[in-house]
């Protein structure tokens, strides 16, 4: 388990950036496989996530998580879903002992705390989700429960980096569209009109956007590092069937 020193510094905040290691999964999944989205056994995800669970404390049914589908929504949190988790991409809370969790496979997790009003968020960054206004919607949330973008401290987690992040025109089109200072995230590739793409540093832009001015990013690739964190775009290139997923996590204690 990773963690931030400007989280860790904020009394009554606990959080953890999770690898796949120290799981119960096998193959594909080994070992730290916390995402019943996979094929995995869901037995063997459950045990997963209790295991990461009890390295922040807590037990495995205060965690909660969402239906990840690289939108724009943000929701509030005060307890487990009496359903099935809605369709978003990040959440908030000011409830003690509720953790907020995010799953990823090189997509950026960031976690977000306001130490004086007590207000933590997750969210889920993939390049869509973050040009659709993920990171804004889910401050814009914190501050409804009472916190203050310029006080929130946020931590960008494990993700894809530049150097492993190809992309084409689907991805290069819409955020120029949007900003054509959106340029300066891309760096060109040797392979023809396709460009490197530098996502941690693009959400950090959308939280300074956003009004935060404490913000620290990991330098960990997950495409890169493949016995530390799995990788979506790196099990496609290797023509694996599926992968796992990683789990991100942030709770106030009770």
């Amino acid at each position: 388990m990773l963690t931030i020193a400007t989280l860790n510094a904020i009394a009554g905040v606990r959080h953890g950036f999770f690898t796949r290691q120290g799981g119960v999964s096998e193959g594909l999944y080994a070992s730290l496989n916390c995402g019943p989205g996979s094929g995995d056994d869901p037995k063997r995800v459950a045990a997963n996530r209790a295991r990461a669970l009890q390295q922040l404390g807590q037990s495995p049914d205060a965690l909660t998580t969402l239906h990840q589908v690289h939108s724009a929504r943000a929701v509030r949190v005060s307890g487990a879903w009496p359903d099935a988790p809605p369709e978003a991409d990040g959440m908030v809370t000011a409830t003690p002992g509720v953790v907020l969790g995010v799953l990823t496979a090189d997509c950026a997790p960031v976690l977000l705390a306001d130490p004086q009003a007590r207000v933590i968020g997750a969210l889920h960054a993939g390049w869509r989700g973050t040009l659709a206004g993920v990171v804004e919607a889910t401050v814009t949330e914190m501050a409804a429960l009472g916190a203050k973008p310029s006080r929130v401290v946020a931590a960008v987690g494990p993700c894809i980096h530049l150097r492993s992040y190809e992309v084409g025109p689907d991805l290069v089109a819409p955020l120029l569209d949007d900003d054509p200072g959106n340029k300066a995230f891309l760096s060109p590739s040797r392979t023809g009109d396709r460009f490197l793409f530098d996502l941690a540093a693009y959400v950090m832009s959308r939280l300074e956007r956003a009004g935060l001015r404490e913000l620290v990013s990991t330098p960990c690739d997950t495409y890169a590092e493949a016995e530390r964190f799995f990788s979506y775009r790196r099990a496609r290139h290797l023509g694996e069937p599926d992968y796992g997923r990683q789990l991100s996590a942030i709770l106030l204690d009770a």
